[in-house]
């Protein structure tokens, strides 16, 4: 998973900036055919994307981001219906195609949303704020437990591959674990 130092950085924030910025260009061509508050509605739900991707980044705990994530999300909803109003609206049939790529980025910021948060959700990083040299610490020895474990699990295949596939170590590892692909020629001497 990648991490980032920057909201600026973030591909959900990009995309959300994109919306916004295409929002602002369609709500300036359309400005005589749509009314001042729905205007003023659609500039502010399609800006509040990004604000709140950034307003959640820059709050330092995993639970806040969180609850901004979602925030984001429901304005990425309220910005996707204002444009599907306005694709029904004759008086604007003109900008039919900005609209539907207008709605199409809406679309793809809360996917993008979805998905971060799922992440976070079934994370055990509490966020930035909680951390201190002890949970640091802590999450280091289990990220390289974890990849000695991988090693291990790799050499103790590699291994049993070398054992005749009529080998009772063989077949006990296979029981547990699935069948050995032999296939590759990575086999070596039979033991």
């Amino acid at each position: 998973m990648a991490s980032y130092d920057r909201f600026e950085d973030l591909p959900v924030w990009q995309t959300a900036i994109k919306l916004a910025e295409g929002c602002e260009d369609f709500l300036v061509l359309a400005r005589d055919r749509i009314t001042w508050s729905k205007r003023d509605q659609l500039d502010r739900c399609s800006l509040s994307v990004s604000n709140n991707i950034a307003e959640g980044f820059e709050r330092g705990s995993t639970s806040e981001l969180l609850a901004f994530l979602y925030i984001a999300r429901g304005s990425a909803g309220e910005t996707r219906s204002m444009l599907a109003y306005f694709e029904r609206r004759p008086a604007l049939v003109d900008f039919k195609s900005q609209i539907s790529n207008l709605k199409s980025l809406a679309e793809n910021c809360s996917r993008q949303l979805r998905a971060w948060a799922d992440s976070l959700q079934n994370s055990e990083i509490k966020g930035q704020r909680h951390l201190n040299s002890r949970s640091r610490e802590d999450y280091r020895k289990r990220k390289d437990a974890e990849v000695r474990r991988k090693t291990f699990e790799e050499m103790e295949r590699a291994m049993m591959s070398r054992f005749s596939p009529d080998h009772p170590l063989r077949r006990e590892y296979e029981r547990k674990n699935g069948p050995l692909d032999d296939a590759k020629g990575e086999q070596g001497p039979q033991l």
